[in-house]
């Protein structure tokens, strides 16, 4: 119950693609040695922003009020991963974190679901004073 609570309380489905997405992104540069090494410098850009978009993710968890700049980030991010980044992670990536980003930052908080709208009162005509007496 207490976690469903916490899930509920913040971004949870946004911050769990975004996570996914950055370990896509992440995991295909951090082959073996043997790989690595012939991918030189190439797979740098791959693991910095896969780990922002981890970051992100549990932004989103942890600081749901720094949602719609985490979801706007993570969006930026896949996308750019989409060219500097094996295709985003062979599309997978960059397909999670656009929509991780975009359920980050949809996200609302819990308003009062069960509370009725509160009724406002019709404001009265605005009665204007003439002072020549004459009657509307």
């Amino acid at each position: 119950m207490l976690l469903k609570r916490w899930r509920r309380g913040r971004p949870f489905w946004g911050g769990v693609f975004a996570i996914i997405a950055g370990a896509e992104i992440c995991a295909l540069p951090l082959a073996p040695l043997k790989i690595m090494l012939q991918q030189g410098v190439a797979g740098i850009p791959s693991v910095l922003m896969g780990i922002v978009m981890i970051v992100l993710g549990l932004t989103a968890w942890f600081s749901p009020a720094q949602r719609s700049l985490a979801g706007v980030l993570t969006t930026l991010i896949a996308t750019a991963a989409l060219v500097l980044s094996n295709l985003g992670g062979f599309l997978i990536g960059t397909l999670l974190g656009i929509i991780g980003g975009g359920l980050m930052f949809a996200w609302q908080p819990n308003a009062a679901k069960h509370a009725p709208p509160a009724a406002t009162p019709t404001p009265a005509p605005p009665q204007h004073h003439d002072p020549q007496g004459a009657q509307p």
